[in-house]
């Protein structure tokens, strides 16, 4: 008789996996599952948990565009770092998988990772993330996230959410500032240069 391994348990909206001690998920195989299942965004907590993230609806798909089309054109002009998308993602230093909706990453840091590790998730956090709410993600959960990438090494994050027209700033050992209703927001002095501009986020140009 076959046993059950994994008991799905749902917190809408998404259903995490929980495997330990049953099944212990090398970072390849956690990887090869990812490629199996590429119409979902998984990542996986630092308890080796695996979170099933569904595809996001066009409203949020046309805002994280708009966030990576503008964090790639000033990356191309500054020159120092590359930019990620929410495809891609990162192995945190507390063991976490996570995929933030946008990266960006100082180029002196990429060189010190092996051809291997490039090709997979690359074993570090990211300079800068940005997170966007949808309408079916769990604030308390996201800030959570916010709080890991802050932890493992991260220098700013941008938790922002549509709905309520907030941008949440992070930094390491600081308190999160709040900015309301925002036309716009900068990532001095870590990004010098980097400006977002909000009225795409905000208005979803469908």
């Amino acid at each position: 008789m076959s046993q059950v391994l994994a008991e799905p348990q749902v917190t809408l909206p998404y259903v995490t996996l929980r495997l330990s001690p049953v099944i212990e998920m090398t970072d390849d195989d956690f990887f090869a599952l990812c490629q199996l299942n590429r119409d979902l965004r998984l990542e996986r907590t630092a308890e080796g948990d695996i979170v099933v993230i569904p595809p996001t609806g066009a409203e949020t798909g046309n805002r994280n565009t708009s966030i990576t089309g503008q964090l790639y054109n000033w990356t191309k002009q500054d020159g120092t770092g590359a930019a990620f998308d929410s495809s891609t993602g990162f192995k945190l230093p507390n063991g976490a998988d996570c995929s933030p909706d946008g990266a960006w990453i100082r180029k002196s840091r990429l060189a010190t990772l092996s051809h291997e590790e490039k090709l997979k998730f690359p074993p570090l956090c990211p300079d800068f993330v940005i997170e966007l709410m949808s309408p079916t993600d769990k604030f308390s959960a996201t800030q959570a996230k916010m709080d890991e990438y802050m932890e493992n090494g991260a220098s700013l994050g941008w938790l922002l959410d549509p709905e309520t027209r907030r941008a949440y700033v992070y930094r390491p050992g600081k308190s999160v500032i709040v900015m309301e209703n925002a036309k716009e927001i900068s990532a001095e002095p870590e990004l010098s240069g980097f400006v977002l501009d909000l009225s795409d986020i905000w208005e979803a140009k469908l």
